[in-house]
């Protein structure tokens, strides 16, 4: 909000400069994010009439003026504006005078000179020459009473500052310059002026009729009848001068006067041209289909969530947000119905942002404005329209005030106790009353308890730390001991068995992949193909709407910063990232780290596409596969030792997809990309997935010594035929089973054969398979004889027989 420091201190003037001024604002939570001059630093430059203006003997364009600035003697000024006229008053620069810097930042110093060889002693100047505006169509007019002679800034009030706040949602009291004036007066002390509501004098019997058909839209609606006015009447330049700076440019006197109480008072209204009206007015619910033009030339549809003023034809109005086009004031405009309104904050509460922008008067309503002085804001505003708009024949009506359902306020008790905690300073009773009868607070003291009923424009005003707020900034913010917080420190020690997040991306980075980091909220087609979750968790407020549920997988993100990648040519991706799923899950209670009914675990998974490795000339390059993934995946979760079972992913090809098991215990899948979503995706090369649980990769053994053997191993290979469905994981278990805690040290497939189709006359059947084996034996205790190992050797091969059905080849 943009205001003039002069309008600010016709209120309240407390004895502190401009900085001052600003920074006690700042400190109370009203935050002054700007103050800056009216007008740039120039001096010389008075108020001047032209009583002559000759056209130039040698220029077409240029006139020659003679100027009166009240001196002996009227200055002969040549000016080129296409408005320079006789009669009319502007500024002008005097020889001597000094106007605003220019481009090359150095200010213009006016002396006598020719232009096309006649002298100029001055300089006529326009709004941009005098650095006030950037209108240069033409020369400043100033109002026909300007005191010739007179200093420009002292006749324009240019030696004022502009204060510019960013005030947070919970002061909508304070979107006024009188709502800041009482904020002012309540941190300085200073007497604050209350603005006077005389009545008007009724000389009418004359009311529109108002139907309140939605006491939830609409608390308080108030209005009068005013008939004979002018709208063709010129806006006073005060009220031209403060509404521009306030931000607010002049449009017609009606509705400059509308915008002028806004500013004031903090009150929108709305002016009415009675004779576009139909019969009566009702304040209502808007009905699916109904459209409105409105001010600004958008027309807008609307539905039974948003309010309306309909007279019986149409809509006119949407409530609290901005005036139709159809009973708009013109200058054909004769008699007016003013109003002003309560509504309420939540039924106005974003319903401009469905239409793509916003408005003052939606911007105060949906924060709250005070329902009780509709009456004294009409008569304001009548007021105005009589001074500014108002004939020997205006007469005005009485005010028709309705009152459907007005705000009933609610005592809020605040604890000094609990005030001083929570502020960290110690304060009595007496402190804390004093702080909130400053406000203008109802106050009524108990034994340590303080009852507040907050008057009709605090909104804000709800719970007790609403009050112990207020307090603070009362006492002041600058007040409050710097004293460091004193707490219980209990060091959080990570198990040695666990690794740290940190410890886990970085391994993934020694694997060469990059982490991203995505959205919890994806798209939900990703969840029905990827995830294979018909029933995804739905955002009620999405960012976008193709981002509407929370994610059960990782993988829908990882293969869209594929595609990002590869559309910007990118030939080899790996990626990887860390990040949270979530679960319908019924098992899960409310707590300060969960969410009742949804479970949260957190997931890595990664994505490796293109070439196993980047380009070099050593070796041909080959895609990655299968078994890159899966190393990647061991390599991650050692020196555990996971298994891997053939299964299915909706994700991943029904083929090339195996469950990953450490200690028996599913943890997640490794695979390649489903050819159905390869296509969709419109993939070149399939990439190879994997998404394991979280918590199960951070395991990490406690490392164990064990000594370095002193005797001589030994290594035996072994071929065995199994059937072709028998799995490697299923073999390794059966071998290492055999000898478990005994000589085994190691076992190890490095080979495996499978006879061509066709083939006939092999040891080897058309569904079986040889698999090479080479067995490490070692013993701590002895040397290993002959005896040893063969024994070791057909004990392991009578396991494999056992349980695999495997014959020795």
């Amino acid at each position: 909000m943009q205001f003039p420091e002069s309008w600010l201190r016709e209120f309240c003037n407390p004895p502190l400069s401009t900085q001052a001024l600003a920074d006690t604002l700042t400190m109370a939570g009203l935050e002054v994010e700007e103050t800056r001059p009216v007008a740039p630093p120039f001096s010389g430059v008075v108020v001047g009439e032209i009583r002559v203006a000759e056209q130039h003997p040698n220029a077409d364009r240029l006139r020659v003026c003679q100027v009166d600035v009240g001196g002996p003697q009227l200055l002969s000024i040549v000016c080129g504006a296409p408005n320079a006229r006789v009669g009319i008053r502007v500024p002008c620069a005097v020889v001597g005078a000094e106007l605003p810097p220019g481009e090359d930042g150095k200010p213009f110093r006016i002396k006598v000179g020719k232009l096309r060889g006649v002298q100029s002693h001055g300089m006529l100047c326009s709004a941009r020459e005098l650095g006030l505006s950037q209108d240069h169509g033409g020369l400043l007019e100033l109002a026909a009473d300007a005191p010739l002679g007179q200093d420009i800034r002292a006749h324009l009030q240019l030696e004022d500052t502009l204060f510019t706040l960013k005030l947070t949602p919970n002061l909508g009291h304070a979107l006024s310059v009188h709502g800041v004036a009482r904020e002012l007066a309540a941190l300085t002390g200073a007497p604050l002026k209350t603005p006077q509501f005389p009545q008007a004098a009724t000389a009418i019997a004359d009311r529109l009729p108002v139907r309140i058909e939605a006491p939830d839209l609409c608390g308080r609606f108030s209005g009068r009848v005013v008939r004979h006015v002018n709208p063709r009447a010129q806006t006073p330049e005060w009220m031209v001068q403060r509404l521009a700076r306030c931000g607010q440019r002049s449009v017609a006197p009606l509705v400059d006067i509308s915008n002028y109480v806004m500013f004031e008072l903090g009150r929108p209204s709305h002016i009415f041209d009675l004779d576009k009206i139909e019969g009566g007015l009702a304040v209502r619910w808007g009905k699916p289909g109904e459209t409105l033009k409105l001010l600004n030339g958008n027309t807008v549809t609307v539905d039974e969530t948003v309010g309306v003023i309909a007279d019986e034809r149409a809509l006119e109005s949407l409530a609290g947000i901005m005036g139709g086009d159809a009973t708009a004031v013109d200058e054909g405009t004769r008699d007016i119905f003013i109003e002003a309104a309560f509504w309420w904050p939540e039924a106005i509460a974003g319903r401009s942002r469905r239409y793509n922008f916003a408005t003052d008067a939606g911007h105060r309503f949906e924060r709250g404005v005070d329902p009780e002085h509709t009456i004294e804001h009409i008569e304001r505003i009548t007021e105005l329209v009589l001074a500014i708009c108002g004939t020997p024949e205006t007469v005005c009506g009485p005010i028709d005030d309705q009152q459907p359902r007005m705000p009933a306020p609610t005592p809020v008790t605040l604890r000094v106790a609990r005030a001083s905690k929570v502020i960290g300073m110690p304060l009595s009773q007496a402190q804390c009353a004093d702080a909130l009868e400053r406000l203008g607070l109802a106050v009524r003291a108990r034994e340590g308890v303080i009852e507040v009923t907050p008057p009709s424009y605090r909104f804000d005003l709800r719970l007790e730390e609403d009050l112990i707020e207020e307090v603070a900034r009362i006492i002041g913010y600058q007040k409050l001991p710097t004293e460091a917080p004193l707490g219980r420190i209990a060091p959080r020690l990570r198990p040695e068995s666990r690794r740290s997040r940190y410890a886990v991306r970085r391994e993934m980075a020694a694997l060469g992949y990059q982490e991203t980091i995505n959205f919890s909220f994806v798209q939900e087609r990703w969840e029905q193909e990827l995830a294979g979750n018909g029933a995804p968790i739905r955002l009620l407020n999405p960012i976008a709407s193709q981002m509407s549920v929370m994610r059960s997988s990782l993988l829908g993100s990882l293969m869209q910063v594929l595609r990002s990648n590869l559309d910007r040519k990118a030939a080899r991706v790996r990626v990887f990232e860390v990040g949270r799923v979530f679960l319908r899950d019924a098992s899960v209670p409310d707590s300060d780290t969960s969410v009742q009914g949804y479970a949260q675990p957190v997931r890595i998974a990664a994505l490796a596409y293109g070439s196993s490795a980047p380009l070099q000339w050593g070796g041909k390059e080959r895609l990655v596969d299968f078994f890159d993934a899966k190393g990647d995946v061991q390599a991650l979760l050692a020196p555990l030792q996971p298994d891997f079972e053939a299964a299915e992913h909706p994700a991943m090809h029904p083929g090339r997809c195996a469950r990953v098991l450490l200690g028996g215990r599913p943890m997640g899948f490794v695979g390649e990309l489903h050819p159905r979503w390869r296509q969709s995706w419109g993939l070149p090369h399939a990439p190879m997935l994997f998404e394991l649980d979280f918590d199960a990769v951070r395991q990490h053994p406690v490392p164990v010594f064990h000594p370095v053997g002193r005797l001589q191993h030994v290594e035996r290979d072994i071929a065995i035929v199994v059937k072709e469905g028998i799995s490697h994981a299923q073999i390794m278990q059966a071998a290492r089973g055999a000898l478990a805690g005994g000589l085994l040290r190691s076992c190890v497939l490095f080979d495996v054969f499978r006879p061509q189709p066709g083939s006939t006359g092999a040891a080897i059947a058309a569904d079986e398979k040889s698999l090479a084996i080479r067995l490490t034996l070692e013993s701590s205790q002895a040397t290993l004889t002959d005896a040893d190992i063969d024994t070791a050797v057909q004990q392991i091969l009578q396991a494999l027989a056992q349980h695999t059905g495997a014959r020795l080849r």
